[in-house]
């Protein structure tokens, strides 16, 4: 019988916490497999990180280093951006800055057309049939005039910026056959009460032209102040019809937009937004005068090398995980083969993620459990998804319970303290792209992308499974994946099973969808040797390999034994390794019938 879960030793995270803490280690898996799998998981105590975890991530992140979120460059081009917001969200504010810091061309569909109407153009011409008449210009007419102006000299030399276009899937589509695509998409986030409130208090001064706000632009004198008129649009009833739309549209561009889509949050001071906006755009600036020089994106030499570990490229299993500590080799490779299949699932629109893996320094179930390699894969998930523009929280359940009965589980105490004081290197990535937070529904923001939850667990006496609930309910659409969850049923605090609402506990649990499972196999009630490993990478198949020892070199290598397309149960991992195919162990006769059918 073999027996699922990890290696052996003791909880080594023994050093004094700096102010550089590398990022700790992770829990194993909550979930034990069928029949002769079993996995226990006693808690165990949170100590402070070893020495052997104080080195920071340089051998990862010189591949994965910190790069302008979301943004793709071509080579020898001007500047391409998009930017997109609702009324009253500062777009047009944005607009001035940027074309006069960058001296992009400004394109906005409404210029375009009452140019080309007033010019009197082919084109121009029909567009006036369908204005006078009150009627919408149709998509191949105002993408027709988008392009021809895309395709002037100015806009060639200087790179342009266009002004929320595309507005539309179609449009969207349009653009992208013509193969044109924005280095970066931004997105002025704020929300619905601000950008009302905005749009009722506008006033135009007739005169000038000029806009001011009644509270947050007021006009400069009374004289002005007598002049100023509500343009007709500017209603509540108005505003939140036009807001109404603006999301409508918004949501069918993100799945062709979202590898270059940034969100910036909008309702700070104009000059706090155009800072953001201004490092994303000259950090994209800076690339592309490198790449001149070098005929090499800057960035592409420090991004990630996400085809190391693709399906084809994939190297195999690394040896010796029963050797502890472990070397930052296989540690490196763990943290690459959880992130890419992470990255996967999140691009393919999965919203419910769950990550398990125990290797031995990821297994609370051994006493080599570090909480310093737990910690530095969640780091590295964070700051890939921060690195692609998403604003991610990673949260650590508190304390639960009251009075007497408040407490928290050990293996994650101190966890969160852990988080604050790491190191998450020197470009404000903490702060202004991941936060920390607990689990809750009351922690969830409207600027929050994504969440990632370190552990979330069951305690004897308490359960985590509402406020994990409440948290996905307030997530939505965006993507939440627990790393390494125990969410079976404990105890209550009398020592009896909770059984009300228990199935409905278990449903919730198993709603999340595993995007990467890899444990260790050894004999039933033992930790030595290895006998194999399950593994499984989104959006692939569950692999079941056996390890062998290669006399020659005295070395030890991992043989593919089995695929399957859903995660095995312990019976059949057992007679992968006996050599039974998967209809051999079916008795033949009456006996064979009966055992088929019950």
């Amino acid at each position: 019988m073999l027996n699922c879960s990890t290696a052996a030793a003791a909880h080594c995270c023994n050093a004094s916490l700096t102010h550089k803490l590398s990022p700790p280690s992770k829990p194993s898996l909550s979930h034990s497999l069928p029949s002769s799998l079993h996995v226990s998981a006693p808690l165990l105590p949170h100590q402070q990180l070893s020495p052997h975890h104080a080195y920071r991530i340089a051998d990862i992140r010189n591949k994965h280093a910190r790069k302008v979120p979301k943004i793709v460059s071509s080579k020898g081009e001007p500047l391409k951006v998009m930017i997109s917001g609702a009324p009253a969200s500062g777009k047009g504010t944005q607009c001035e800055m940027i074309v006069q810091k960058f001296g992009l061309v400004h394109i906005s569909t409404g210029d375009i057309l009452r140019a080309e109407v007033s010019a009197g153009t082919e084109i121009g011409n029909k567009a006036k049939e369908y204005m006078s008449s009150g009627r919408l210009v149709p998509d191949e007419i105002v993408t027709a005039m988008v392009t021809a102006r895309l395709s002037l000299k100015d806009v060639k030399d200087r790179g342009w910026l266009l002004d929320g276009y595309p507005r539309s899937a179609v449009q969207a589509e349009s653009l992208e056959k013509l193969n044109i695509r924005p280095d970066i998409y931004i997105l002025l986030d704020v929300p619905d009460d601000i950008l009302i409130d905005r749009c009722v208090g506008r006033r135009l001064d007739p005169l000038t032209g000029k806009i001011y706000h009644i509270k947050n632009f007021p006009p400069e004198n009374e004289e002005i102040k007598a002049r100023l008129v509500t343009r007709s649009d500017d209603t509540e009833e108005k505003a939140k019809a036009r807001l109404q739309i603006y999301k409508q549209n918004v949501e069918s561009l993100v799945s062709t937009y979202s590898d270059a889509m940034n969100k910036i949050d909008g309702k700070r001071p104009k000059d706090v937004v155009f800072k953001e906006i201004d490092s994303l755009l000259s950090t994209l600036q800076n690339d592309k005068e490198d790449e001149s020089k070098s005929g090499k994106l800057a960035k592409t030499e420090r991004q990630f090398d996400k085809s190391s570990l693709e399906k084809n490229n994939w190297r195999g299993i690394p040896t010796r995980l029963n050797n502890i500590p472990h070397s930052r080799e296989i540690r490196k490779y763990f943290y690459e083969d959880v992130l890419l299949a992470t990255q996967r699932a999140v691009r393919d629109g999965k919203t419910r993620l769950k990550v398990e893996i125990s290797i031995p320094e990821l297994n609370p179930e051994m006493d080599v459990y570090r909480i310093g390699t737990l910690m530095e894969l969640i780091r590295i998930l964070a700051l890939s998804f921060a690195d692609d523009g998403k604003r991610v929280k990673v949260c650590v359940q508190g304390s639960m319970g009251e009075g007497s009965l408040a407490g928290m589980p050990l293996q994650l105490a101190g966890s969160r303290k852990i988080l604050e004081i790491m190191d998450w290197g020197d470009d404000g990535a903490l702060g202004n792209f991941i936060s920390i937070g607990s689990i809750g529904g009351k922690e969830v923001e409207e600027q929050d992308d994504m969440f990632i939850l370190v552990a979330p667990q069951n305690a004897v006496g308490n359960c985590i499974i509402d406020d994990l609930r409440a948290m996905t309910d307030a997530a939505g659409h965006r993507p939440v994946i627990i790393v390494n969850p125990r969410l079976k049923d404990l105890p209550g605090s009398s020592g009896i099973m909770q059984t009300m609402g228990r199935d409905k506990r278990l449903e919730y649990a198993a709603s999340f969808e595993i995007c990467y499972s890899f444990r260790l196999l050894y004999y039933a009630g033992t930790q030595f040797p290895i006998m194999g490993a399950l593994r499984m990478a989104y959006p692939y198949e569950y692999e079941l390999y056996k390890r062998v020892d290669d006399e020659s070199p005295k070395k030890e290598k991992y043989l593919i034994l089995s695929k399957f397309a859903e995660r095995p149960s312990g019976e059949e991992i057992n007679d992968a390794f006996e050599g039974k195919t998967r209809d051999s162990k079916r008795s033949p006769g009456i006996w064979g019938l009966l055992s088929n059918l019950f």
